[in-house]
């Protein structure tokens, strides 16, 4: 059978892998030498092509000496790796370790596209903000609040790489009226929002909530485009991760975007929207809540 493109969970599994065949000094042609295989059967294993077989695998691990758990888990992405759409559930708490297929995907991305109905777009957001929503996540101490900060912290050098993609930011008026970490909080996030929506390779437009029912009610999501497999679609959760690859499901996300661009004002629209917000919560110490009660709404 000739070579297919893999999917995110192929891909991922080629990774791991790769990995363990470093570790244990081997390379593709020492690996398919040992395992009496031909070399192009190791590079398809390795980047996901073509027909993965988990005997294959288990031989490959053995060859590596792979630890009983990342055995364990490479063996589940194996078996999943033939579908398109891959959940990747982690223990609750540790958003991070399930964040890193998410982080490689949006470091190649071309184009990435972040629709957000409830909150800022992590890419987007202040330490503040970003404090104030890890501290109320359930099963995440206190002490490892800040080290999710630092991490989500670090994804925003995306916007200084030499090869960063175009980013569309398409988020519900109600994100910017939502009081996370109190009006001081929620004001500087807004001006931070104001400071990013000037840069030439970033557009932020606001769905208003005058628009109604819209086609992204549903839930949030990161469209993302590369330039050398297809479009994916990232879904998070509380406790999982998804990614979306099937074609149809594909094409009723990009129909999604499109209802959303329709509805959405545009970016010197949006930045006015914005600006009209932070100024009625006044300046930093001063509790403007009486004088703008529109400001709590969801």
């Amino acid at each position: 059978m000739g070579d297919r493109q893999p999917t995110v969970a192929a891909r991922e599994l080629g990774k791991g892998l790769r990995k363990l065949m470093e570790q244990a000094k081997l390379d593709g042609r020492a690996a398919a030498r040992r395992l009496q295989w031909d070399e192009s059967k190791v590079s398809r294993l390795l980047s996901g092509k073509g027909t993965l077989n988990p005997e294959d695998v288990i031989f490959f691990l053995g060859l590596c000496q792979a630890p009983a758990t990342e055995r364990d888990r490479l063996m589940q992405i194996c078996y999943e790796a033939k579908r398109p759409g891959w959940w990747i559930q982690e223990l609750l708490g540790r958003r991070e370790s399930r964040s890193y297929t998410f982080l490689e995907h949006e470091a190649i991305a071309t184009r990435l596209t972040n629709w957000r109905i409830n909150l800022v777009p992590g890419l987007l957001q202040t330490p503040d903000y970003m404090r104030a929503i890890f501290a109320t996540v359930p099963g995440v101490p206190a002490e490892e609040v800040e080290s999710s900060v630092t991490t989500r912290l670090a994804r925003q050098a995306l916007f200084r790489s030499l090869h960063r993609p175009e980013f569309t930011f398409l988020m519900h008026e109600q994100v910017l009226r939502l009081p996370i970490g109190g009006i001081d909080v929620l004001r500087d996030q807004l001006h931070h929002l104001l400071r990013m929506s000037v840069r030439t390779y970033i557009s932020l437009r606001v769905v208003p909530s005058t628009a109604g029912a819209h086609a992204g009610l549903d839930s949030s999501f990161v469209f993302m485009e590369f330039s050398e497999i297809k479009p994916v679609v990232f879904l998070e959760t509380s406790t999982a991760n998804m990614f979306v690859e099937d074609n149809d499901h594909i094409r009723r996300y990009r129909q999604v975007l499109d209802n959303l661009s329709h509805v959405a004002l545009s970016e010197e629209e949006s930045r006015g929207l914005i600006a009209a917000i932070a100024s009625k919560l006044g300046n930093p110490g001063e509790d403007s809540r009486d004088d703008n009660p529109g400001l709590h709404l969801a």
